[in-house]
C-alpha cells in the first residue's frame, strides 16, 4: 500500500465514509420474479456469433475494453433487487457505492456527441435512469438532440427494463420488441428478458430501444418532439431518431497509451470522486474519439465516417443547482480521421454540494492535444469564469501544480438560441432545466508557465496553441439551473482541507 493510499484511508474515515467496505457493485444477473421480467444477465444472447463484439458482451471486472478507459465507466446505480440477503442490506451502507433507498434520490446518465463538420450538423445522445427502485419518479429515458438544435425523447415511468454492467461502459433499455420477435421468439417477444443484445440481435429484434457497448452506439428512439409536452408517450408530436455508431477511442482522461498495463486515466473530478463525498459526480469517459455509421433525424439519414465522438457521465441525487460547459473535439486542422492530429477541450463548472452541508463554486478547463493531456482544475491551480445568461462564454485558467505548468483562455460565442432541455432534479425529476446548442464558435490559446524568480510567480512562456478556432458553428455550449439573470462571473473556491485531500495522488507522484 503507498503512503498516499493509506493517508486517503485515514481521510476518508475522518469523513465518515468506510473504505474498508468498498465491495464492488452487485454483479448483474439475477433473478426477478416482478411484471415478468425474469432474468437480467451480463452475458449475452447466443443467437449470432459477431466476433467483433463478443468480448464485448460480458461484464468483465479487472479487464478494460480499451486502453483509454476511464474510471467510473461501469454503472453506479444499483438494480432493484428483490433478493438481495439480509447480510448484503445490512453492509449496504458501508459499501463504496451503497444502494440508494426510497429516502434518497438518485439518478444516472450517460451523453453521447458525435459532429459532422462538413454538414454543420452535430447529434447528442443522452440516456439516463432514475431511482432505480420503486418511486414516483422512476424513469427510465433517451433524449436525442440533433439538426438545428431539435431533439426528440422517449421514456418510462419505470426502471425495471434498464439494464448496465459494473465494470465497463455497457448498458441499454428495450422499450418494445417487434412483431417479428414476437413470431419468432416467444421468450424476447414477451419482453421477459433483459439483458445485453448482440448487436446483430438489436437491430434484428428490438422496435424501440437503445443500447450502448464499450465501442458500439446503437438505439431506435420512438418518442416525441421533446420541445413541447411531457416526456412519456402520447405527450407530443410524434418524432424518431435510429442510429448505430461504431466507436474508435482516442482520449479517455489523461494522457494516452495503447498499452493496458501502462494506461493511466483519470477521474475527472478526482479520486474522491469514489465515494459519496461530492454530489452529483462528473465522469469525462471519451474526450476525444472518431465515430463511424448513421443516424437518421425523422425520415432523413445522415451517413458519416471518422467523425469527432465525445462522451462523459453524471451520476448523483440531480444536477447543480447552477453550471455550465463548453465542449469542442472539432479544431480546424484537428479533426484527421485517423486521430494523428487531433485537439480535444473540456470545460464547465458550476455549484455543487460538499459533506458537512454547503456548497462550493467550482471550474475547471482541460485539453487533450495529441495523446496530451493539459488538466487546470481546482486542485492543482486556479479557474476564472464569466458566463452570460446567454451567448457567451469565458474561461482563464493555470495549472500550477503538476507535472505540466501551463495557461489556458478559452473564448466561445453562440448566436443561435439553442434549446431547452430536461435534466434530473431533487422533487420534480425530468424537467426543462437546461440550454444547450452545437452552433458556438470556440477560440482557444494554451502556453507554456514558467516560474519568474524576480516577480516570484508564474509567467506566461512561449504558446503551445495560440488563437486556435473551432470549425465554424460546431461548438457545443450549455448553461443549466440558474437563476441566470446576470453575467455570472466567479473565480474556484475549493475548500482548504477538500483541495488538500483531493490533491494527494499529485503529492506523491501519482
Amino acid at each position: 500500500m503507498t503512503p498516499a493510499s493509506t493517508l486517503q484511508i485515514i481521510l476518508l474515515c475522518f469523513l465518515g465514509v468506510n473504505p474498508i467496505f468498498s465491495f464492488s457493485p452487485l454483479d448483474t444477473r439475477y433473478t426477478k420474479k416482478k411484471k415478468n421480467h425474469v432474468s437480467l444477465s451480463a452475458t449475452a444472447s447466443n443467437k449470432s456469433n459477431n466476433k467483433e463484439h463478443s468480448p464485448y458482451l460480458q461484464d468483465m471486472k479487472n479487464k478494460r475494453a480499451y486502453p483509454q478507459q476511464t474510471p467510473h465507466a461501469g454503472r453506479h446505480f444499483r438494480p432493484s433487487h428483490p433478493n438481495q440477503s439480509k447480510l448484503s442490506q445490512r453492509f449496504n451502507r458501508f459499501k463504496r457505492h451503497p444502494q440508494r433507498t426510497k429516502t434518497k434520490r438518485f439518478m444516472e446518465g450517460w451523453y453521447y456527441r458525435l459532429t459532422i463538420p462538413e454538414s454543420n450538423v452535430s447529434f447528442a445522445f443522452i440516456f439516463s435512469i432514475e431511482d432505480p427502485f420503486e418511486s414516483e419518479l422512476s424513469l427510465s429515458c433517451v433524449q436525442v438532440m440533433g439538426p438545428n438544435d431539435e431533439y426528440v425523447v422517449q421514456a418510462e415511468p419505470s426502471h425495471e427494463k434498464f439494464w448496465a454492467f459494473a465494470h465497463s461502459q455497457s448498458f441499454g433499455c428495450v422499450f418494445d420488441y417487434n412483431a417479428d420477435a414476437m413470431v419468432k421468439d416467444d421468450k424476447i417477444g414477451k419482453n421477459e428478458v433483459l439483458e445485453v443484445l448482440d448487436p446483430d440481435d438489436f437491430e434484428k429484434y428490438v422496435k424501440a430501444g437503445f443500447q450502448m457497448l464499450p465501442t458500439r452506439l446503437q438505439g431506435k428512439v420512438k418518442g416525441h418532439d421533446g420541445s413541447l409536452g411531457g416526456v412519456l408517450e402520447n405527450q407530443g408530436i410524434p418524432r424518431s431518431c435510429d442510429f448505430d455508431v461504431q466507436i474508435t477511442p482516442l482520449s479517455g482522461w489523461g494522457d494516452d497509451d495503447q498499452d493496458l498495463e501502462k494506461s493511466r486515466q483519470k477521474s475527472t473530478a478526482g479520486w474522491l470522486a469514489s465515494y459519496s463525498v461530492f454530489e452529483p459526480h462528473w465522469q469525462v469517459t471519451l474526450a476525444d474519439a472518431r465515430a463511424t455509421g448513421y443516424a437518421t433525424w425523422n425520415g432523413t439519414r445522415y451517413d458519416f465516417e471518422n467523425v469527432p465522438f465525445y462522451a462523459e457521465k453524471n451520476w448523483g441525487g440531480s444536477f447543480p443547482c447552477k453550471w455550465y460547459w463548453v465542449q469542442c473535439n472539432s479544431f480546424q486542422g484537428f479533426t484527421s480521421p485517423d486521430g494523428s492530429n487531433r485537439l480535444s477541450l473540456t470545460a464547465g463548472g458550476g455549484i455543487r454540494k460538499v459533506p458537512f452541508g454547503g456548497t462550493e463554486d467550482l471550474g475547471m478547463v482541460c485539453i487533450h492535444y495529441n495523446g496530451v493531456f493539459y488538466e487546470a482544475v481546482p486542485w492543482t491551480g486556479d479557474m476564472e469564469w464569466e458566463v452570460d445568461p446567454w451567448g457567451s462564454w469565458k474561461f482563464s485558467a493555470k495549472c500550477t501544480s503538476g507535472k505540466r505548468l501551463f495557461e489556458v483562455d478559452v473564448v466561445a460565442t453562440c448566436e443561435e438560441d439553442g434549446v431547452v432541455l430536461r435534466a434530473p432534479t431533487q422533487d420534480l425529476g425530468m424537467v426543462y432545466f437546461c440550454r444547450d446548442s452545437f452552433f458556438a464558435n470556440v477560440e482557444l490559446s494554451l502556453y507554456e508557465l514558467i516560474w519568474d524568480k524576480d516577480k516570484k510567480e508564474y509567467v506566461r512562456g512561449n504558446a503551445i496553441l495560440e488563437n486556435v478556432k473551432s470549425i465554424e458553428r460546431t461548438g457545443a455550449v450549455e448553461i443549466g439551473g440558474g437563476p441566470y439573470w446576470n453575467p455570472w462571473k466567479g473565480k474556484s473556491k475549493m475548500k482548504s482541507f477538500l483541495k488538500s485531500l483531493v490533491k494527494l495522488p499529485y503529492l506523491f507522484g501519482k
